[in-house]
């Protein structure tokens, strides 16, 4: 999704924990790890998604092999599945604790899961009541991110230890939120390039959850598979636009200020450093109304050509990279972006600066009785303060975005995801034991 290139792995910052995720770190050997076929020879591109071919697949397609062996570790400083590349398949559910349940149940939760997501994610089978779903995949590039809500602290008696950045946010004017789709004591997004390998970790952490906590709401998202361009490219959603662009890359020198709480010197709880922010929010593309206008009026909408992403003001030339001109005008004197384009209106300079990292699933849940499709974005994005970040641009976008005429806001959540969980410790360890 995101046109980002991801640092190779350094000497960790942290005791016990690599600095970054290595997201072409060799497979381990499992008894599910998905065997290359002889004679094949395939090179895995890492963080680009894609692999050479080999003699018997179609030119330019990815070995499934290859696909299937690519591991990311989960002890990491940083959870993963927040700078992993967007996979194909996604799953976000919301727990909430059931009744009776407190801090100690929760602290055994979350022990069970971080070790379940452990196995998953080196493609080894769950620790017990395995389903054999995955049987013959590999890790498939799994990852398994934790976060915890705002109602979390009060179910836990930890009132004192919730962030101040974890506030509910404010209310916009183009809401049509579902509460019961919204929210919840603890969050799980998984990620996986393979359908049937995402849904097995989908149905092992809900059997984890036993009876500390039920399913609050889940939904369901897709991407682009990897290696389905011809070169690695920023994906796009189901109005046809790439999306992505401008996301923030962590090559750039203010990153980690935008998208990590600070280990130390930050408002937030220790309990917080290396973590994120995220905000989830379900959006229903009005996509009947939207393919009633011509190529050029959805240009206008986002200020990007449709073809290649290139901002509106490069004209015949340029591309998705190219440097937005707002002042540019046509013979006319038209601004050739105009006022209200969501590309304008999203620009960080435009906003105070204010960045988020957006990793996003599309979604499809089927069609109603007059045959509208119930489909969209499940928008993901990540900031080191929800506050400074998501809020901002959404009040700018709620006060006069083109784009809002064909989208409904329909569910949302916020959650604090601490960082990763070191060698021997579980997610949430140094909250829940703190």
């Amino acid at each position: 999704m995101a046109d980002q290139s991801l640092p190779k792995a350094r000497t960790p910052a942290t005791p016990g924990l690599p600095d970054t995720e290595d997201t072409t770190a060799p497979a381990g050997v499992s008894r599910r790890r998905l065997l290359t076929t002889a004679g094949a020879t395939g090179l895995v591109l890492g963080a680009a998604g894609g692999a050479a071919g080999y003699a018997a697949a179609p030119s330019g397609a990815t070995p499934l092999a290859s696909l299937g062996e690519e591991r990311v570790p989960f002890h990491v400083k940083h959870q993963p599945g927040i700078t992993t590349p967007a996979q194909a398949r996604g799953h976000l559910v919301a727990f909430d604790l059931t009744a009776g349940a407190g801090r100690k149940e929760a602290a055994a939760l979350l022990r069970r899961w971080s070790d379940t997501a452990r196995r998953l994610m080196a493609g080894e089978p769950a620790a017990s009541g395995d389903t054999d779903v995955a049987r013959d995949a590999g890790p498939s590039s799994l990852t398994v991110t934790f976060g915890f809500g705002h109602s979390f602290f009060a179910r836990t008696g930890l009132e004192k230890q919730r962030p101040v950045s974890l506030d509910p946010l404010p209310d916009f004017s183009s809401d049509r939120l579902d509460k019961n789709r919204s929210n919840g004591d603890l969050w799980v997004q998984i990620g996986a390039n393979d359908a049937l390998v995402a849904f097995h970790a989908l149905r092992a952490l809900q059997k984890d959850a036993g009876s500390a906590a039920r399913v609050r709401w889940q939904m369901n998202g897709f991407n682009r598979s990897p290696g389905a361009t011809a070169h690695p490219m920023t994906v796009r959603n189901l109005m046809g636009q790439v999306d992505g662009t401008r996301n923030p890359k962590p090559t750039e020198s203010d990153f980690d200020r935008r998208i990590w709480v600070p280990e130390s010197g930050g408002s937030d709880p220790a309990w917080m450093a290396n973590g994120s922010y995220v905000v989830v929010r379900r959006i229903r593309m009005l996509l009947d109304d939207w393919e009633e206008l011509s190529a050029r009026e959805q240009e206008a909408v986002i200020g990007r050509r449709k073809s290649d992403g290139a901002p509106l003001s490069a004209l015949s030339g340029g591309g998705e990279t190219t440097e937005m001109d707002l002042e540019k005008t046509d013979a006319d004197g038209n601004l050739l972006v105009p006022i209200n384009a969501h590309a304008r209106i999203t620009r960080p300079d435009q906003n105070g600066g204010a960045a988020m990292l957006r990793r996003p699933f599309s979604y499809h849940d089927g069609f109603d009785a007059d045959g509208v499709p119930d489909a969209g974005l499940l928008f993901i994005c990540w900031q080191a303060d929800p506050l400074r970040g998501f809020v901002p641009v959404q009040r700018k976008l709620d006060r006069g975005d083109a784009l809002s005429a064909f989208v409904r806001h329909e569910a949302s959540g916020l959650f604090a995801v601490p960082g990763g969980a070191a060698e021997g410790e579980y997610v949430g360890q140094r909250l829940l034991e703190g």
